[in-house]
């Protein structure tokens, strides 16, 4: 029930909102009203130089109105003159400018009337200006004395203000104007007092008048000025002049206001104009002129003035300006004074004007008419243009109010209210429209319209009644009327649906009813999916130079894809469609490209999306990144003799703020030009206390980083010198290099330019030998080096460099500890020995040599050994040196890679830096026997179904005295899978082949051959083959071996092996480093088995070929080098050179036993054997 009487209130509400909805609506012309000017001309001014003058009046009314003028109050007839051309249906007229038109100015009044009444306009002024001529006249000239005050007259021509006064001479040269000499408002010219250089005979007054584009110039005027007539006695003309100035002198009198005026004047001026007063002194010397403000209101500022003071002006004046004000003009005789009463005034303005509008039968009407102005105006009220008589008038009627009860269709009328004072008149017209009438309604029947989710939807119902009409409005079939929250009844009948949605869409009726009847439209609404907009990516933050592409994504109606329309702005500025910057910019309906990225292009960007029913935006800010602008602004201050504070502005940081600043400096004595790092200030800070060098003539520069990069240095400061000091520190790194025996050449590093801290800088080198007790010896030298002579051989220093200049010495240094020249050693080790570890590797010791022996610092030990003759056949050698190398002071090493069953010697000497000491006596040992090698050659001579017959070679090396061969087998077949293995032993050393039976037919078999010493079976040679089918015989040499196309490539298979051994031969003879790992195949030893983390010195094949790995110390001193540093027992080498078992397989240089026959694995290639 509540909500029942809630919805009809609402209903009720809306009703009555609309009861005044007619009279604010205007009268549609098809219903019967009063006429109403729509348009007048107002103050118009006939230029000489126009065609012709239109002079404007329209109206509106029904019926037609009909136009009539007057002219200064009297009837004015258009067809009077034929010059006036009339407009049918208008009382707009055109006069044209033919012959003498004066007669035409007057003030002129249209009046627009119908059978209801009559509209009258304001009065329209038309001014016909004459052309302003000064008038021909002789003028006489003006002679007076020095000292005198003098006026010359303008008084120019009347003319269309505004007006401009000019004087000048007969050049068109200004007339200099001062405090002395100046120009009334007026246009006169004004001497206070007249000099002799005042006289000319061409002053011109020249009158311009810029709405008629026309100058005129007034007749020339003369002014002689003489001396003091009673001077003349006087023999100097100076002292003429001075003394009629000394008789001429007054005090000041006022020529503007004249004497005649007296003291004071009354001045009136209008509300919102300007007030000019004015005061022009004569007098001698020159008066000045000064303004007060006497009664009234003072000003809050002191007041304006022109002319050289002699003006004072006040724009848009107010009330507030009122009162008394005075002008003074003063000099050292005297003064005179004038006050000037200045009234403000206005012209009428309403406070409250008459309003018309539409009236109903039976209803009342007030009019009411207030104005105010100063004078106060006077009201006068007018019935269709005529003066109301108050005797016949039905009404009551009153200077500030019109009445009338009980309106009836004949009270139509026009009522005019005219208020007027001395400065004006203002006119304002009421309609008063009685009528009775159904309602109207403008808007046509039918109409569709749509709008956007979300959005507000207005149907409009304009109606015009009389009485009002009461409107509601329907949807669809409903009879009852929309009256919820969402729907808004506007005056105009307007309904507006707001925040619409899908469901609003439908078919709507306006209705309207008064007492004289009713009408009804009806309305069709759509509703559409709103627009939408996303500007991707948001806010991206890219770096100058680099590129950016702006996407629009959008989402619309397809009913509303015709109207769709998308644009860019930036920073509010709409972009142009086609590219910009040559191509940098891109716009492409929905993307915008951007390339090569400026800080100009940092801003707001915004989609814009237009459809006939919305409009939607959507932005993204962009930011450039960009390295900061150079600090700005470097200041030096708070000075000392090792310091100077530093601060700076810093620049735009490019929206990536600044996190260090870099300070470099660069100065012009050691190294002018190259700028240096000096110190770095993290964060922001814009200043640093700075650390100096003495000696230096500093100027500065800073860098500003953030994250994208470094800026630009800043502009250098101004230069700043330090003064000298003493040295603040040594030389470093002092140091005896490599030299002669009995000599020693001291090192050290020289202080850099900035380190010297001032002129004259010197080394002083004091030296004594260690352990005894003398002076200290001192040299003062300039170079970074010295060198003593005639020195014991490797004996201790102590060592000492101090720098020295001219202004002191350096701190106390440091005593270095240094050795005078080395020389070779002069002993050999004793008590070497050497143990066998296997047939390839000894172990070898020996006795160290005397400390005093090594005459300087001991780098190690060197141990060579050659072959004298081999075991087997007693055969002698011609040696040929290896040695290796053992750095450091050690008694043993590891000697591998010996060939087996050989007879060896073996010597040990000591080195250091300077060279080798002698060898040791040598000592000769024995290798036991090895393994073999592998066999040679294998073939296959024989393949039949069952058996074969194999022949192999002798081992490439012995090692030992063979003890026979191994022969082993196996089936194969092409997948790799292998059968068991079976073993041949062949006891006879002589046996050279040997036939296998028992063999499958048509199968594959691989051979193996190896060859056995008493320490046991080396390395086999292998082959494979396929026996035969049924009888029939294949072989590796039969069958295709008899084809002359195998037999040459046999040939150049045998010729090619021939050159490459030789070349190989040459190689080894020379001392060609060859793999170990082809060594150790060649000489297997089951005996290196047990050697466990050996690792040997460097081989090598002469004395003279540097000691791979080996290091001298800078100093002299021995030290292990990284790959020795767990590896002291053994040998110098490199990480990895040894197994486990301490066989050999990192490289070293020598040479092979002549003779000998490289192994490259297999003895034969492996040919598969057709059956």
């Amino acid at each position: 029930m509540k909500m029942l009487l809630r919805t009809k209130g609402i209903t009720i509400c809306l009703f009555f909102f609309v009861l005044s909805l007619a009279a604010a609506i205007e009268i549609p012309l098809s219903v019967a009203q009063l006429p109403t000017i729509t348009e007048q001309s107002h103050t118009q001014i006939a230029y000489p130089f126009d065609e012709d003058f239109t002079i404007k009046c329209e109206a509106r009314g029904n019926p037609q109105p009909a136009f009539n003028w007057t002219k200064d109050g009297k009837p004015f007839n258009l067809l009077s003159d034929p010059r006036i051309v009339a407009t049918n249906n208008s009382g707009t007229f055109v006069i044209q400018n033919r012959g003498i038109i004066t007669n035409f100015q007057g003030k002129y009044r249209c009046f627009a009337s119908n059978v209801l009444g009559t509209a009258m306009s304001e009065e329209i002024e038309l001014i016909v200006p004459s052309v302003p001529k000064f008038p021909k006249e002789k003028i006489e000239p003006l002679d007076v004395e020095h000292g005198d005050s003098v006026i010359l007259h303008c008084n120019p021509p009347k003319g269309i203000p505004p007006l401009h006064i000019y004087w000048m001479n007969i050049d068109l040269q200004h007339i200099p104007q001062d405090e002395r000499v100046s120009m009334s408002l007026k246009g006169d010219l004004y001497f206070a007092n007249v000099e002799e250089n005042d006289s000319r005979s061409d002053y011109c007054c020249f009158a311009a008048f810029p709405r008629l584009r026309t100058i005129v110039q007034k007749m020339p005027m003369m002014l002689k000025v003489s001396r003091f007539k009673h001077a003349n006695d006087s023999g100097s003309p100076n002292a003429a002049v001075t003394k009629a100035n000394f008789i001429k002198e007054r005090k000041p009198r006022l020529l503007i206001p004249p004497e005649s005026a007296g003291s004071s004047s009354s001045v009136t001026v209008i509300k919102g104009g300007v007030l000019l007063l004015e005061c022009i002194a004569e007098g001698l010397p020159t008066p000045h002129l000064s303004w007060v403000k006497v009664t009234g209101n003072l000003p809050r500022d002191e007041p304006e003035t022109e002319n050289f003071g002699k003006i004072l002006k006040i724009d848009q004046v107010t009330t507030a300006d009122e009162g008394t004000y005075q002008c003074t003009a003063s000099n050292p005789m005297g003064r005179a004074k004038h006050e000037f009463h200045v009234h403000v005034e206005e012209p009428p303005q309403w406070i409250k004007k008459p309003e018309g509008g539409v009236y109903s039968v039976g209803t009342n009407l007030v009019l009411l008419c207030e104005a105010i102005g100063n004078p106060e105006p006077t009201i006068q009220w007018k019935l269709n243009g005529m003066p109301i008589d108050s005797r016949t008038f039905r009404g009551r009627i009153s200077a500030r109010e019109i009445s009338l009860t009980n309106l009836q269709l004949q009270d139509s009328a026009v009522y005019q209210c005219e208020a007027s004072n001395k400065h004006g008149t203002i006119l304002a017209s009421a309609n008063v429209n009685v009528l009775n009438i159904a309602p109207l309604i403008l808007t046509s029947d039918g109409e569709n319209y749509a709008a956007v989710v979300g959005y507000s939807a207005f149907l409009h119902c304009e109606i015009f009644a009389s009485p009002a009409a009461d409107i509601r409005w329907t949807k669809d079939d409903s009879i009852e009327p929309l009256s919820t929250l969402r729907y808004e009844l506007n005056k105009n009948g307007t309904l507006e649906i707001k925040e619409t949605k899908k469901e609003d869409s439908g078919s709507y009726a306006c209705w309207a009813a008064n007492s004289v009847g009713k009408r009804a439209i009806t309305a069709n609404l759509d509703i559409r999916d709103a627009t939408k907009l996303v500007v991707t990516p948001k806010n991206p933050r890219v770096l100058k130079s680099h590129s950016i592409l702006l996407k629009c994504q959008a989402e619309y109606d397809s009913h509303l894809k015709h109207s769709f329309k998308l644009s860019w702005r930036k920073d509010g500025d709409e972009l142009p469609v086609n590219s910009t910057e040559g191509g940098r910019i891109i716009l492409d309906r929905d993307t915008l490209f951007i390339s090569s990225v400026t800080q100009e292009d940092q801003g707001v960007y915004m989609c814009v999306a237009r459809t006939s029913l919305d409009s939607v935006m959507a932005e993204s800010r962009l930011i450039v990144l960009d390295v900061p602008d150079p600090p700005e602004d470097l200041q030096l201050s708070e000075n000392q003799n090792r310091s100077i504070r530093l601060s700076w502005k810093a620049g735009a940081s490019h929206n990536s703020p600044v996190n260090e600043s870099i300070i470099e400096f660069e100065e012009n004595r050691w190294e002018p030009g190259r700028w240096q790092e000096l110190t770095r200030v993290l964060g922001n800070d814009t200043t640093a206390l700075l650390s100096l060098a003495p000696y230096t003539n500093y100027q500065f520069h800073v860098i500003s980083v953030n994250a994208v990069g470094r800026s630009q240095p800043s502009k250098p400061s101004l230069r700043y010198a330090t003064p000298p000091a003493a040295p603040d520190k040594n030389p470093e790194n002092i140091r005896v290099e490599a030299s002669e025996p009995n000599e020693m050449v001291m090192k050290w590093e020289p202080l850099k330019p900035m380190e010297r801290n001032g002129p004259g800088l010197e080394y002083k080198v004091s030296w004594r030998q260690r352990g005894v007790e003398a002076d200290w010896n001192e040299e003062m030298v300039k170079k970074h080096s010295l060198t003593l002579r005639n020195t014991p051989t490797f004996v201790p220093y102590e060592i000492k460099v101090q720098a020295v200049n001219n202004l002191g010495s350096g701190p106390e240094p440091n005593i270095t500890i240094g050795y005078s020249g080395e020389d070779v050693p002069d002993a050999a080790p004793s008590g070497v020995s050497v143990d066998i570890v296997n047939s390839t590797l000894v172990k070898v010791f020996w006795f160290g040599i005397p400390r005093d022996r090594v005459r300087g610092h001991l780098r190690g030990y060197k141990v060579s050994w050659w072959k004298t003759k081999s075991m087997l056949d007693g055969k002698r050698h011609h040696p040929e040196k290896h040695f290796l190398t053992f750095v450091g002071d050690r008694n043993y090493g590891m000697i591998p890679g010996l060939e087996p069953f050989s007879e060896f010697r073996l010597t040990v000497l000591a080195y250091n830096s300077k060279g080798d000491g002698p060898e040791s006596s040598p000592v000769v040992f024995e290798t036991p026997e090895g393994v073999p090698e592998q066999p040679r050659f294998l073939r296959i001579l024989n393949f039949d179904k069952d058996s074969v017959t194999l022949s192999w070679g002798l081992p490439k090396k012995a090692n030992g005295h063979l003890t026979g061969y191994i022969l082993q087998y196996q089936m194969i077949n092409e997948t790799h899978e292998i059968g068991p293995l079976s073993d041949v032993s062949v006891t006879n050393r002589s046996t050279l082949s040997w036939r296998l039976s028992g063999l499958s037919s048509s199968t594959k078999y691989k051979f193996y051959v190896k060859a056995c010493t008493v320490k046991g079976c080396g390395k086999p040679v292998t082959e494979e083959g396929l026996t035969m089918a049924q009888g029939t015989y294949a072989g590796i040499y039969d069958g295709i071996s008899t084809q002359g196309w195998f037999i040459g490539l046999m040939c150049a298979i045998a010729l090619l092996t021939l050159l490459l051994l030789t070349v190989c031969f040459v190689r080894r003879n020379k001392g060609g480093k060859y793999s170990v790992k082809e060594k150790e195949d060649l000489h297997p030893d089951p005996e290196a088995q047990s050697i466990k983390d050996e690792i040997f010195g460097e081989y090598s094949d002469s004395d003279e070929k540097p000691l791979k790995g080996s290091l001298q110390s800078i100093n002299g001193d021995i030290k292990a080098t990284e790959s020795a540093d767990s590896l002291v027992d053994y040998g110098e080498g490199e990480h990895g050179m040894f197994n486990e078992d301490g066989s050999f397989i990192g490289a070293y240089s020598g040479s092979k036993e002549k003779g000998s026959v490289e192994s490259t694995g297999s003895s034969t290639a492996t040919f598969p054997l057709h059956a």
